[in-house]
């Protein structure tokens, strides 16, 4: 286990000072980023101190950082603050030992030989993490200093009077001056009015931590009851592990600056005080405009690491399926760059019939049916136990918005195999003067199950927004302004036919 280091140096007296943080505290964001809170121990004397913090993550934003004392008994006067993340590795080594001599390790017949070397060009790129935020000018000047263009980041290496495009062996180093860093490093100026003994609280925003929901329903060969897991998965590349820390997830489109300078959404989870989530200890509640889910236990997450847990299991979810036949199969590739007015006047737009009826799960989010939490948005998997042999079989995933409780959940899960559909057009007709015009369509819908099934023939009239239906065959219900659905039955084996014809009026 790493133990993180806090070293105090004191003007005109250094004293080190090595401390191990109590536990951190995480909040992880679904947007790619998290805040980090800990508690450090600080020792300051009167006068100017000057504190350095080995355990930040390498992805920090530095100015978000925030030093304070909880308490509020110690003003901390933070005079100034630098970040650094300019580890050492071989390539920065080798950078700063260009125009130097070092040696290099090589292995002959067994033996051990060393060449002497002068390291012409390293080859290494500095401060990639700067090319990010500023200009190509910048980029391209730093990709000059290794001459990686030209040279694809070959070091040149001197040896015997003749150049090198390699290392001739294992580069060796003298020991490490003062001024390098194993480890990112904050340090602080801070000033104190006096001295002092307090437990500081560190708080930061950095990149590289997410969290993502995944849920998994299972229900049986026959009907619709669905047992429901969900799962969270955190992922932890922020270049630091993180041991035993309470973690809490938001969930909801947090407002964040990209290095772009683009926004990225706006919360859309409603504000209410809801209950905790059944006997696995994960808590929510309202947070602002979000949700905030809270972990049971502390969690170790490593660098690199992917770690799943259960925050939510319900059972005897009631559910419903679907099959939406949407008849109209639309080439978007050929419309493309193609405006509403030249759409909707291109006669032969929508007249492409698609065979495929949608398989669509749907459940309600409330305490009557097992759930009434808010779901995160994640992906949905799937199952139908086979009875034959007990094991699950996985029928389709998709993806789910966050959703409130007491909403409806609706999920595509994939292709009816034994429901076909048919859909043309039979009449085509502009009338008084180009001021209406009528069109007519024939939708046959065939079942080829052992069981009986409801069918919503789902038909947009996408050629105007003054619209009616003046024939049909079934009851249309209108589910909004250009939308509107036909619900059929049949029978195992049946065929059934669905006519109408529309009525579009530009007066």
């Amino acid at each position: 286990m790493k133990t993180t280091i806090l070293t105090l140096v004191v003007a005109l007296a250094a004293t080190p000072l090595t401390a191990k943080p109590s536990g951190p505290a995480l909040t992880v964001y679904n947007q790619g980023f998290g805040v980090v809170r800990e508690t450090i121990p600080l020792t300051l004397t009167r006068g100017v101190n000057t504190v350095s913090f080995t355990g930040a993550t390498v992805h920090l934003e530095p100015d978000s950082v925030i030093l304070r004392d909880p308490t509020g008994r110690v003003r901390l006067n933070v005079l100034e603050q630098s970040f650094r993340a300019d580890t050492i590795n071989q390539g920065l080594l080798l950078y700063m030992s260009e125009g130097k001599e070092i040696d290099f390790r090589t292995w002959q017949d067994g033996k051990e030989t060393l060449v002497r070397g002068k390291v012409i060009r390293s080859g290494y790129v500095p401060n990639t993490a700067a090319m990010n935020r500023y200009n190509s000018q910048f980029a391209q000047r730093q990709y000059n200093l290794a001459n990686y263009n030209t040279g694809s980041g070959q070091p040149i290496i001197e040896v015997d009077g003749l150049l090198r495009f390699s290392l001739p062996g294992e580069p060796l180093f003298t020991a490490l001056t003062t001024d390098a860093i194993l480890y990112p490093t904050l340090t602080w100026q801070l000033r104190s009015d006096r001295d002092a003994q307090l437990d500081a609280e560190l708080g930061y925003v950095t990149g590289g931590m997410a969290w993502e929901a995944a849920y998994n329903l299972v229900s049986p060969e026959k009907g619709d009851t669905i047992s429901l897991v969900g799962w969270v998965t955190l992922d932890n590349q922020s270049g630091r592990t993180f041991e035993d820390a309470a973690v809490k997830l938001m969930a909801g489109d947090v407002s964040k600056l990209q290095p772009e300078g683009n926004e990225v959404g706006y919360a859309k989870a409603a504000r209410a005080e809801m209950d905790a989530f059944r006997e696995n200890g994960v808590t929510e509640k309202a947070f602002d405009e979000f949700h905030l889910y809270t972990l049971p236990r502390p969690v170790t997450l490593r660098n690199r690491e992917m770690k799943q847990v259960e925050f939510l299991r319900a059972e005897g979810v009631k559910s419903r399926v679907l099959y939406i036949y949407n008849g109209a199969a639309i080439d978007y590739r050929r419309y493309n760059g193609w405006n509403a007015e030249s759409i909707r006047n291109d006669r032969d737009y929508g007249t492409v019939s698609n065979p495929k009826v949608w398989v669509m799960r749907e459940f309600e989010n409330t305490k009557e049916n097992g759930l009434g939490v808010p779901l995160p948005k994640g992906r949905t998997r799937f199952y139908r136990s086979d009875e034959a042999d007990g094991r699950p079989e996985f029928t389709g995933e998709n993806t789910i918005d966050h959703t409130p409780d007491g909403e409806t959940v609706r999920i595509y899960t994939g292709d009816a195999f034994d429901i076909v559909g048919e859909r043309k057009r039979t009449d085509y007709a502009l009338r008084n003067g180009e001021s209406t015009m009528e069109e007519a369509f024939e939708i046959r819908v065939r079942n080829r199950k052992k069981e009986t099934v409801e069918v919503r023939v789902a038909e947009r009239m996408y050629r105007w927004l003054n619209w009616k239906l003046i024939e049909q065959s079934d009851p249309f219900e209108k589910t909004s302004a250009q939308q509107g659905e036909f619900r059929i039955t049949l029978q195992p084996g049946e065929e059934k036919v669905v006519t109408y014809r529309v009525q579009y009026d530009w007066k």
